[in-house]
């Protein structure tokens, strides 16, 4: 969904979707960390996310991946807020990030399905 935003021709809100999609991709990320610390049964949940990135060097057996999803989050963060006197990130960038939090996603596997809500029943 992030790469779709980064693709948008919209040139009167062009500026804006570099930045939705590094949100997006950011969440991507942070999302995929929880679900590894849980798939773990590793309680890091109270940890700041620079902390749960240096830890997961340790635990994700691909030391690499570990290093550039860190790196990948730091520059993702940094995109997601608006410096005046500084240019945002390229779309070169932005999908070489994207790229590390696909990968990481992968590793990690898809989120659990959420249970079955059955329709609520009509009132009397």
């Amino acid at each position: 969904m992030a790469d779709g935003l980064l693709r948008r021709a919209d040139p009167a809100t062009a500026g804006l979707w570099p930045r939705a999609s590094a949100l997006l991709a950011l969440h991507a990320l942070e999302a995929s960390l929880h679900r590894f610390w849980e798939r773990g049964r590793l309680d890091l949940e109270g940890c700041s996310m620079s902390t749960q990135l240096i830890c997961l060097r340790s635990y994700l057996e691909d030391a690499k991946l570990a290093a550039r999803a860190g790196h990948a989050w730091s520059a993702l963060s940094r995109a997601c807020h608006h410096h005046v006197y500084e240019l945002g990130p390229t779309i070169g960038e932005l999908q070489s990030w994207f790229s590390v939090v696909g990968e990481l996603v992968e590793r990690v596997g898809p989120p659990a399905e959420a249970p079955a809500r059955s329709s609520p029943s009509p009132l009397p």
